[in-house]
């Protein structure tokens, strides 16, 4: 039978902390989060390995679906510096395991997901684990959740071409949106805030991690 605490503690130690992972509470997070819990039974046993789980497959164009990978994902969490007293909206919830990272982090959360199979695993998941200050609702990921806003803080869980407008009105002033903007290894990780009723967004690593759905943005005509 597999030790997953051990591993939990090797993927802190291993993947994030060595990634200039420093905040307690982030690491406190991955440390008592079961990652196993968010994966299919049969991944389990490698749900600690440094890399993407797949979680649904790709259907009807859209990409597959995935855990996050551990390091970006912690680093992701870090640049948002949530705290208790705070808001968070998850876009793209998935499985629910950055929901329940962020259950850990902030006062609340809210986590939207396109897919209702999906919003429907992670609702029960997070219910298991008792992450009761996390609410899913499912919901076309790049309109948000305007009925909860203003935000705190948005959290884009993937990789997303463009952050739409959407998204940045739903952020209370002085809110954080945090997003992976671009695909692949040119992509780049970006802290928005919002000031003065307008934003400002900077850029600061790379991170090459998985597309959500439904944010392409619309083909230009070339002629």
């Amino acid at each position: 039978m597999m030790d997953f605490a051990a591993a939990r503690i090797k993927m802190v130690d291993n993947q994030i902390r060595t990634t200039d992972v420093t905040s307690h509470s982030v690491l406190n997070a991955f440390l008592s989060v079961p990652r196993e819990a968010f994966v299919p039974d049969n991944l389990r046993p490698l749900a600690y390995i440094d890399e993407d789980m797949q979680v649904a497959p790709a259907a009807n164009g859209q990409p597959a679906r995935y855990v996050m990978e551990p390091s970006p994902l912690a680093k992701l969490l870090q640049l948002g510096a949530i705290t208790k007293d705070e808001l968070v909206l998850v876009i793209g919830c998935g499985a629910g395991y950055a929901a329940a990272l962020l259950s850990e982090l902030a006062g609340s959360v809210v986590a939207v997901e396109s897919d209702e199979a999906l919003a429907a695993k992670a609702t029960a998941t997070l219910a298991k684990l008792g992450c009761d200050n996390v609410a899913v609702v499912t919901g076309e990921l790049e309109k948000g959740y305007p009925a909860e806003a203003p935000y705190d803080v948005i959290f884009v869980e993937g990789a997303i071409e463009e952050v739409p407008q959407a998204l940045l009105d739903q952020l209370r002033e002085g809110g954080r949106l945090v997003a992976v903007v671009g695909y692949g290894n040119a992509a780049r990780a970006r802290l928005y805030i919002r000031a003065g009723g307008s934003w400002s967004y900077s850029e600061y690593f790379n991170a090459a991690i998985k597309p959500l759905p439904g944010f392409r943005r619309a083909a230009e005509f070339v002629f």
